[in-house]
């Protein structure tokens, strides 16, 4: 790594680059980030800023698909996820989508869960409810879609219009996400409506 001592900036050396362009699209930007010594937000954003697409938006091959069934119930959702070179939540939504599910790990919801879910659900962030009620986010998902459950929709601003104008270029829909209180597919979907494109 280079550092530009005008402006204290570390440079991406022309072997981090290539490092990021193999292993992004893998969804592996955690281990681009321990490799190199650099935030994973950094990571990111390089990423972006190039055009590289993460790995958890690949479609999953019919290969994978096998492999998944085969694997699932042998292997924890972290190697899963680390074998096929995608996030632990696609690996676990792609697994309920084909039916699979893990023996033993399925706890019936009570009445109270369901109680605070009905609750809280829209007006909480999705981990401040699973930390709440003691399940994982997913979880909560699909019982709030069971129960038909919806988050209310809030209309956007036209500071928020700007907002994302004036970041997009430069940050991720994540970044931009965190900053407006919004979900990332929100951001996304407001994004592409835009026309918004990265600079390159």
């Amino acid at each position: 790594m280079t550092k530009n001592s005008r402006t204290s900036w570390i440079l991406w050396s022309e072997e981090e680059v290539k490092l990021l362009k193999r292993l992004f699209p893998k969804g592996k930007a955690r281990l681009v980030s321990e490799q190199i010594g650099r935030p994973l937000s950094a990571v990111r954003q390089k990423a972006y800023g190039m055009g590289l697409k993460s790995g958890q938006w690949r479609l999953w091959s019919d290969e994978d698909i096998i492999l998944l069934k085969e694997k699932f119930l042998k292997k924890r959702v972290q190697e899963l996820a680390d074998m096929f070179g995608r996030s632990p939540t696609e690996v676990i939504r792609k697994a309920y989508r084909i039916g699979l599910r893990k023996r033993g790990k399925s706890v019936p919801w009570k009445n109270s869960d369901d109680m605070i879910l009905k609750k809280f659900y829209g007006k909480s962030k999705g981990i401040d409810l699973a930390k709440r009620i003691g399940r994982p986010v997913l979880s909560i998902t699909r019982r709030a879609y069971k129960l038909g459950l919806t988050r209310p929709t809030r209309a956007w601003s036209k500071k928020e219009f700007n907002l994302v104008k004036k970041y997009y270029p430069s940050q991720t829909a994540q970044q931009i996400a965190d900053k407006l209180g919004r979900s990332v597919r929100a951001v996304r979907q407001k994004i592409f409506k835009l026309g918004l494109k990265k600079r390159k």
